[in-house]
C-alpha cells in the first residue's frame, strides 16, 4: 500500500472472531505510560489526553521527565513517565496507584512497578527485554519469567517486532519502527478503554502534512496496536468510563503554565498596560516563555535576557517605564534575582515574579517538584524587603491567581511573587474558559496630574506610592537602590527616615489583607478536632483525603491558602476553633513554621521532599496518626 492511500484509509474497528467483545462500566481509571526519554511517552500520554478531555471525562495528568538531558539509553536515570488519571466524576489529582501501567522496557518496569496497583494491568513490549536491556536496568533474571510479576495481569507483545511490520508494509522498511512503537501502545490503549483514535489520526495528519511518508507510517502504528489488541484475544473485555457531569461551559485542557501564559496575558489586557515579559530560560518554567512568545500581535512584548539578573533587572525599567512587567524562574534563578527584586522593593515598583518551584538546593533535580522557596519568596533578599506572595491550587488556577497577582502588585506597587511548581505547571485539567463578565476590573490609571506630586507622597488607604511615567510634564523622578527620603524620593541617609520607610514599605504588604475575601473551610468551619492546612499544589491530595476523612465520620475540615503574604486575617481565628492543626508540604516545615510562629498554634508538619508530590494514602494516614495522637 502506497503512503498516500494508507494515510487516507478510514480507521478500521476490528473485534475477535468478529464477535463484539463485553464492555466493562468503570468509574475512574488510571495510566502511566512510561520507557526511554527517547521513547515518546509524553506525546502518547498527552495524546491520550487530549482524546480523554474530548469525551468528557474529568482528568489529571502528571509527567514525570528524567533529569538527565541524555541519559544513556535503557538505564534508570533515562526513565520518562506519563500518569493521567481520568473518570466519570469531579476528581483533583492523577490519582495515587496506576491500574495500568505501560512499560517500554525493563527499566520502565523498574522504576514503575513499585506504584502499580496490586491486580493492576501490566503491558511491557516483550521484544525489549533483552540480556543487555536487563542489565542495564539492573536485573540479574527476566521478571517476565521469574515469577516475581505474578501479582500482575502482564500482558506481553512483542511491540518492537508488531510495529516494525505494520511500518514495513507502508514505507517498504521498518527503519521508522522505533520512533512510532508509542504509537502502537496507544492503540491498545485505546481500543482497551473505548477510545476512538480519530482525533490522533487527526493530529498526525497534521503534524505531518508536509511528510505523507511519515503520516503514514505513525497512522500505520497507530492502527496496528488497535487491531492487535481487538483481535489477538489479549484481554476479556474493554472498559468504558462515561462523561462526567460538569457545569455547562466551553471547556478546553490547560497545563498550569499555560493557564499561567493566559493569566499573565489577560492581567495586562485587564490593567490596560503594555505588558512585557523578560525571562531567561530555565525548568520548569521555560514553556511560560515559550507560550507568550508568538504573541506579539496581542501586544506582548517578550525578552530573552542573558541571565536570570538581566531578566529581573529588565522587568524593574520595563515597570519604571509604566509596563506591567512579569518574569518566571525557578529556584536557582530566585537566587540570582534577589538583589533586582530588592531594587523593586526599594523604587516601590509593580514586578511579578512566576517562581515555578522544583528540587534543590542549588540545581537540585530539577525536573522534580517541591515547595522549598516559600521562604526564600518571603525573605530571601537583603534587608527588609517585603513583597507579597500568591500560590495557586491547580493547573486552572494559575490564570486566576496570576491575575490576582496582577492586582495586588498594581493596587499596592509591589513586587508580587506567584508561587506554582513542576507539578502544577506541567500537570493538565479540563479548565472552563471564563466569560468577560467573570474577570475582575483591575484598570490601571499612571499619575499625569503634578498638582501635589511628590514620588513617595501615599495613597491613604494602600499606601502605594504614585506611578508615574517618566516624562510626564511636572511629574520628572529618579529612582534607585539607596535608601529614599519619605515623600520626596531624594537620597536619604537619615537613621530616623529609614526606619519609617521600612515601616512603611511592611505596614504596605500588610493593607494588601484589607482587601482579601474571608478564608473558607472546607468542612465544618466552626471547628473540629483537626484542622489540615495547605497551600499550593498539595491541594488535590488534601481534598481527597479529607473527604475521604469525613466519609468514614471523623472531624476533619480543610483551609487551603491563596494568599501566604500577608495571610489573610481571619486564620489566627480559623486555626483557633480546631483542637489540631496538620500542615502537608512538600519541603521540611515552612508554612508550619510560620503558623507557628504567627498564631502560636502547635501545628504538626506533614513533609516530603522526594521530588514526588503526595499521594492521597500519604496525606489519608497522616491525618489518621493527627486524629490519634501518634504525629
Amino acid at each position: 500500500m502506497t503512503p498516500e492511500r494508507a494515510a487516507n484509509r478510514p480507521m478500521e474497528h476490528p473485534t475477535q472472531d468478529g464477535k463484539k467483545l463485553p464492555v466493562e462500566p468503570v468509574d475512574r481509571v488510571t495510566i502511566r505510560f512510561a520507557g526511554d526519554s527517547g521513547d515518546g511517552m509524553q506525546l502518547a500520554g498527552t495524546q491520550f489526553t487530549d482524546t480523554t478531555a474530548l469525551l468528557g471525562n474529568d482528568l489529571a495528568t502528571f509527567p514525570d521527565y528524567p533529569a538527565e538531558i541524555r541519559a544513556p539509553a535503557g538505564t534508570l536515570a533515562g526513565v520518562s513517565a506519563f500518569q493521567i488519571s481520568f473518570s466519570s466524576y469531579d476528581i483533583h489529582t492523577p490519582g495515587d496507584q496506576p491500574s495500568v501501567l505501560v512499560a517500554m522496557n525493563p527499566a520502565a518496569l523498574k522504576v514503575n512497578l513499585p506504584d502499580l496497583e496490586e491486580g493492576g494491568i501490566l503491558l511491557v513490549d516483550a521484544d525489549t527485554f533483552t540480556q543487555g536491556n536487563l542489565s542495564k536496568a539492573g536485573y540479574a533474571k527476566n521478571p517476565l519469567t521469574d515469577g516475581s510479576l505474578a501479582g500482575y495481569r502482564v500482558i506481553q507483545v512483542p511491540i518492537t517486532r508488531l510495529t516494525t511490520n505494520a511500518v514495513t508494509e507502508v514505507s517498504g522498511g521498518g527503519s521508522m519502527a522505533a520512533q512510532s512503537r508509542n504509537l502502537f501502545s496507544l492503540g491498545i490503549m485505546y481500543w482497551l478503554f473505548d477510545r476512538d483514535p480519530i482525533h490522533t489520526i487527526r493530529w498526525i495528519e497534521g503534524k505531518f502534512k508536509n511528510n505523507p511518508d511519515l503520516v503514514a507510517v505513525n497512522r500505520a502504528a497507530l492502527q496496528a496496536g488497535y487491531n492487535y489488541a481487538a483481535t489477538a484475544e489479549i484481554f476479556t473485555s474493554h472498559y468504558s468510563i462515561k462523561k462526567a457531569a460538569t457545569p455547562p461551559g466551553t471547556y478546553r485542557k490547560i497545563s498550569g503554565n499555560e493557564a499561567t501564559a493566559l493569566g499573565i496575558i489577560t492581567a495586562g489586557k485587564l490593567t490596560g498596560l503594555p505588558l512585557f515579559y523578560g525571562a531567561y530560560p530555565i525548568t520548569p518554567a521555560s514553556d511560560i516563555l515559550h507560550a507568550l512568545a508568538p504573541l506579539k500581535n496581542y501586544g506582548v512584548l517578550t525578552f530573552q535576557a542573558e541571565d536570570e539578573i538581566a531578566a529581573i533587572t529588565a522587568c524593574v525599567g520595563a515597570s519604571f517605564g509604566g509596563a506591567l512587567a512579569v518574569c518566571a524562574t525557578a529556584g536557582p534563578g530566585l537566587a540570582l534575582k534577589g538583589e533586582g527584586i530588592g531594587l523593586a522593593v526599594m523604587v516601590e515598583l509593580p514586578v511579578i515574579i512566576a517562581m515555578i518551584q522544583r528540587s534543590g538546593p542549588s540545581t537540585g533535580m530539577p525536573t522534580k517538584s517541591e515547595q522549598s522557596d516559600l521562604l526564600m519568596a518571603l525573605y530571601g533578599r537583603n534587608g527588609e524587603a517585603p513583597a507579597a506572595v500568591v500560590a495557586p491550587s491547580t493547573p486552572g488556577d494559575c490564570f486566576w491567581t496570576m491575575i490576582e497577582a496582577g492586582r495586588i502588585a498594581t493596587t499596592y506597587m509591589t513586587p508580587t511573587f506567584f508561587l506554582s511548581d513542576g507539578y502544577l505547571g506541567n500537570g493538565v485539567e479540563p479548565w472552563a474558559i471564563p466569560s468577560l463578565e467573570e474577570l475582575p476590573d483591575i484598570r490601571v490609571t499612571h499619575r499625569s496630574d503634578p498638582e501635589g506630586y511628590t514620588p513617595y507622597v501615599r495613597d491613604p488607604r494602600t499606601l502605594a506610592r504614585p506611578w508615574a511615567i517618566p516624562g510626564t510634564p511636572g511629574l520628572e523622578h529618579r529612582i534607585g537602590g539607596l535608601e529614599k527620603n519619605d515623600i520626596t524620593g531624594t537620597v536619604s541617609y537619615d537613621p530616623t527616615n529609614h526606619q519609617r520607610m521600612v515601616d512603611l514599605r511592611a505596614q504596605k504588604i500588610a493593607r494588601i489583607a484589607d482587601s482579601l475575601p474571608p478564608s473558607q473551610v472546607d468542612g465544618d468551619s466552626q471547628g473540629g478536632d483537626l484542622l489540615v492546612v495547605g497551600w499550593g499544589s498539595t491541594y488535590g491530595a488534601i481534598t481527597s483525603a479529607v473527604e475521604r476523612a469525613r466519609s468514614e465520620g471523623r472531624s476533619v475540615s480543610h483551609l487551603h491558602l491563596r494568599h501566604l503574604n500577608p495571610l489573610p486575617r481571619d486564620v489566627g481565628e480559623i486555626l483557633g476553633r480546631f483542637d489540631k492543626v496538620l500542615v502537608p508540604e512538600l519541603n521540611t516545615g515552612q508554612l508550619r513554621m510560620l503558623l507557628r510562629a504567627n498564631y502560636l498554634v502547635d501545628a504538626k508538619g506533614l513533609n516530603k521532599v522526594t521530588g514526588r508530590p503526595f499521594m492521597i494514602r500519604e496525606v489519608y494516614r497522616g491525618i489518621i496518626s493527627a486524629l490519634e495522637g501518634t504525629r
